[in-house]
């Protein structure tokens, strides 16, 4: 029977995806079959688990998905030994309006598996006012049951005594304490961490972060505190429809934000996938009924886009026949124009009027509910989509006609309605899942 654990921590950058993958690898060096899901959407962090294991991980949502698409995408967990699911923000951060299951905290879904979280936290600037962070945070809902803490980025020894002590008054159990160690610190670029793809030495540096980890971290205590699990039967739970038969997916550096769960549930609908890279001057494929161009950074990469011209030709060749979908970055590189944090202003394919600026970067941030008010691939007139936006484009102009009515997670109408111009859709959220 597989055991069940949560990471989360009090807030963003205290070091959970760090830990993570530093307690698989670790584990996965002992033996052991380590699974990981990612709690939110988050497109880079399940790169680094299947990194770190050797298996793929999958995000699961509590706001954009039912219990059963939650408990269909868990199931995989069912042959491992030890199951991490790494949080995202704080362990209490959703929205404020509740979604399918949840406002997408980290603790729905820690409260709707049953399994206990391991706190990280970041004592620097404080003492024992740690431990009444970890004590509030044990306390603030009944139903989310905390293993204990591993402390990071420690001072000194009296700095973790202090803490330490502290912690042990307050009932807390530690199960180590990791002092800075720029080693296995990751690199971050203005989505998050630079993509596992992108780093040559990601697996000499999980093997450090394993490495240090297993010196300053109980491993057979932390094993000991996860909740043994039996996964539900696997439903027939995503409710993913694939957008055509035979899909060609732009995939490189510059359009690689896709969820993994959205990929394996076409291909379990039987679609087939051919990947193309815009950044190698490739075109889709011609045999395709449908192209996708995902989110990434063609920001950092415009101008090599913007003079591949087989890319560019290929693309609009395609979208003359046949269906072709933008998200976020996808859907600004099939617009007439990107400008990029330079100022200066790179041609697109031209497929949608849609003119968008790194110039001055604006944070847009969130997750969609979006009703169609024109078909795009896979779903017809009226589906109500969910997805997430995180992005720092400024839109210059939308001219085409609006493929949705979106709102926010408060209900609240948004500006980024998408577009539609012949066979051409674009949006600037990321799917993940379709209202039943």
């Amino acid at each position: 029977m597989p055991a069940g654990l949560v990471i989360s921590a009090p807030a963003s950058g205290v070091g959970k995806t760090t830990l993570t993958l530093a307690l698989a690898r670790a584990w996965r060096n002992r033996g052991l079959k380590v699974q990981c899901f990612k709690s939110g959407p988050d497109y880079i962090d399940p790169a680094f688990h299947a990194a770190a294991t050797g298996r793929a991980s999958v995000n699961v949502d509590s706001w954009a998905m039912d219990r059963a698409a939650i408990s269909h995408l868990v199931s995989r967990g069912g042959d491992a030994d030890i199951v991490l699911a790494e949080g995202s923000m704080g362990l209490f951060d959703g929205v404020a309006v509740r979604g399918v299951s949840g406002t997408g905290a980290t603790a729905d879904i820690a409260e709707m598996l049953g399994w206990p979280v391991l706190l990280v936290i970041d004592p620097s600037g404080q003492a024992q006012t740690a431990a009444a962070i970890a004590a509030g945070l044990r306390d603030y809902r009944a139903g989310v049951r905390l293993a204990g803490v591993v402390l990071n980025r420690v001072a000194s020894a009296r700095h973790e005594d202090l803490v330490r002590r502290a912690l042990v008054d307050a009932g807390i159990a530690v199960f180590g304490a990791l002092p800075r160690h720029a080693e296995i610190s990751l690199p971050k670029r203005h989505l998050g961490l630079v993509q596992a793809e992108e780093q040559a030495e990601i697996g000499k540096l999980i093997d450090e972060a394993a490495r240090f980890v297993a010196e300053h971290v109980d491993l057979d205590a932390v094993l000991r505190s996860a909740a043994g699990w039996s996964p539900p039967p696997a439903a027939n739970g995503l409710n993913v429809t694939p957008p055509g038969q035979r899909i060609a997916l732009a995939r490189d550096a510059a359009f690689s934000f896709i969820y993994p769960h959205m990929l394996e549930a076409w291909r379990a609908a039987g679609s087939e996938i051919s990947t193309f890279s815009p950044l190698a001057d490739e075109a889709p494929d011609a045999s395709a009924d449908v192209c996708w161009l995902p989110g990434g950074y063609p920001e950092l990469h415009a101008g090599k886009i913007a003079a591949n011209a087989r890319f560019r030709s290929g693309l609009r060749a395609f979208a003359g026949t046949r269906p072709v979908h933008g998200e976020c970055g996808g859907y600004m590189v099939l617009g007439a124009g990107l400008t990029d944090a330079d100022g200066i202003r790179h041609e697109m394919a031209g497929l949608l009027g849609l003119e968008t600026s790194f110039a001055k970067r604006r944070m847009h941030l969130g997750y969609r509910l979006a009703a169609l008010a024109a078909p795009m691939p896979g779903h017809q007139v009226g589906a109500r989509l969910r997805g997430h936006e995180f992005h720092y484009s400024t839109i210059h102009a939308q001219p085409d006609t609006p493929l949705a009515v979106v709102h926010d997670a408060t209900g609240a109408v948004i500006a980024e309605t998408g577009s539609r111009r012949g066979h051409a859709t674009g949006t600037f959220f990321h799917l993940i899942a379709e209202d039943r």
